[in-house]
């Protein structure tokens, strides 16, 4: 692959990472959606340049994908990423058509969140072994991740500082920086407020001096990956059956609030969506809830 279509998916990586401010985890899911696709059109049907791809070099790619048995979904997504890409290439003059104009996004099924009912998040909550450090550092990271409904990218990145608990609320910084200040609720506070009394100075190492909220055993942050073990642990400890991940309790936080009375636009600024269109989805799952309720119960459902 000639280092000219390298250098431009570089330049592109770099104009999101700067002008849009992408996540680093965005930003490897576009880049690694682009390699594919160089992979299928360069090297697979060996075309040369840009300006050689038609919409049929990408209809091709997208039928590798499906045969390597792809969602529809991602396929959506690969689209999304090469269109932007062909987008930024006809902007910086690297190409003189866009092949993506006439592309059609594939149909998806839209699948609700899973939640957690009320009761389930209240037995996940217990489990963690509160007599001793790492117990009380994992039941307050699981009162914040429901008290907040964070991504747990925005949890595992909050420090010591951002946390204000005599005034209730937490300092969070979403996708592509932005800040949002999230309230917190009373047991929240209380379990933040044991586990910084209590557990943390345990858990740190004086040659780390870790600023982060959450330390591992090392004294080091947390990481992604430790909590999505921790989590599995403790839902399977709770008796939950599902594949448990942290964002299901983001998914019950919200879904718990719109059920409860919550105004749409409050849910969308708590939660750090761009567009209420993605907060919309909690109102289907309250819905579909409520109806399974009544199904269950009603004697003449």
């Amino acid at each position: 692959m000639e280092k000219t279509i390298i250098d431009a998916l570089e330049e592109y990586i770099h104009f999101l990472r700067v002008e849009r401010q992408l996540s680093d985890n965005t930003l490897q899911s576009y880049k690694n959606d682009i390699n594919a696709y160089f992979q299928s059109v360069f090297n697979k049907q060996q075309l040369e340049s840009f300006d050689d791809i038609d919409r049929y070099h990408i209809i091709n790619h997208l039928k590798e994908l499906q045969s390597e048995g792809k969602t529809a979904r991602t396929s959506s997504r690969h689209i999304s990423s090469i269109r932007s890409f062909h987008q930024f290439l006809l902007r910086e003059k690297r190409c003189v058509n866009d092949p993506t104009v006439h592309l059609e996004l594939p149909k998806i099924e839209q699948k609700l969140p899973v939640i957690l009912s009320i009761e389930e998040v209240d037995r996940l909550l217990q489990i963690p072994n509160t007599q001793k450090a790492a117990g009380k550092r994992d039941r307050a990271m699981l009162e914040l991740l429901y008290a907040t409904g964070m991504r747990i990218s925005e949890c595992i990145d909050l420090n010591r500082d951002d946390i204000h608990l005599a005034m209730g609320f937490v300092r969070v910084f979403g996708k592509g920086g932005k800040e949002r200040i999230v309230p917190l609720g009373g047991a929240a506070i209380e379990a933040c407020t044991i586990y910084l009394n209590q557990g943390r100075s345990i858990l740190e190492k004086p040659q780390y001096r870790d600023e982060a909220l959450f330390l591992n055993q090392r004294g080091k942050r947390l990481t992604r990956q430790g909590v999505w073990k921790l989590l599995k642990a403790y839902a399977v400890a709770a008796g939950l059956r599902i594949d448990m991940t942290p964002h299901i309790l983001r998914h019950s936080f919200a879904t718990h609030l719109v059920e409860n009375g919550a105004d749409l636009r409050a849910v969308q600024e708590l939660l750090g969506h761009a567009d209420i269109s993605t907060t919309q989805i909690y109102t289907y799952v309250s819905k579909k809830r409520l109806s399974e309720v009544y199904k269950q119960f009603h004697p003449r459902a």
